[in-house]
């Protein structure tokens, strides 16, 4: 039919323009938080019109890139092994995290500053499920505290990752201690008074 061979190759370059744009916006916020909208379509090889006529603002564009990025980056989760003693494998998934933070970059700067905290930890929302689960299953084997809310367990974890970023950035911290740091921290907040913390398992560490 006419009509829709007419209109297959425009939904072709509407893909095409939008994959370029998130593209762009990925590398563009990676290096600068505060990138513009100008800069990212002058980076896609697209007019800011196109770039608009997909992505009503800059907050709807940031949100597109990060909610991507978040979405790969917890199909690397879905591989790690939860079995086993609940402190091993957190130590094992915080790792994994620690890596898609890194790859995610200051996209999660840009992400905080266009869309607020409260947005960003709702694009979290599967990674954090699945650390909610493994953090049940602690507490019920009695390795992980249970005086505290589960929420406010995954919570401390996000912000003790993000603010490693935040050190890091501000050269307080080195990039290759950073899994380290934050896993013996949230090891930390997670036992119950009066345990003994468990050391960083050498795995988790490297």
């Amino acid at each position: 039919m006419p009509g829709v061979t007419q209109q297959q190759p425009q939904r072709a370059d509407a893909r095409r323009n939008v994959q370029a744009i998130l593209d762009a916006a990925a590398v563009c916020l990676s290096r600068d938080p505060d990138a513009s909208v100008a800069e990212i379509a002058r980076s896609a090889g697209v007019g800011r019109v196109t770039l608009y006529g997909h992505f009503e603002n800059r907050a709807a564009l940031v949100e597109a890139v990060v909610a991507r990025a978040i979405e790969e980056g917890d199909a690397a989760l879905d591989a790690v092994d939860l079995s086993g003693d609940a402190r091993e494998a957190l130590a094992r998934l915080l790792r994994q995290s620690w890596l898609t933070v890194v790859q995610v970059g200051s996209l999660l700067t840009a992400a905080v500053e266009a869309l607020g905290p409260e947005r960003v930890l709702a694009l979290h929302e599967r990674p954090a499920s699945r650390v909610e689960r493994l953090v049940e299953r602690g507490r019920a084997d009695g390795v992980f505290r249970a005086d505290l809310p589960s929420s406010w367990l995954v919570g401390t974890l996000h912000r003790v990752m993000h603010g490693a970023a935040e050190e890091i950035d501000g050269g307080r911290l080195a990039p290759d201690d950073a899994a380290t740091t934050i896993t013996a921290t949230v090891l930390a907040a997670f036992t119950p008074p009066g345990t003994p913390v468990p050391a960083v398992p050498d795995e988790a560490a490297r």
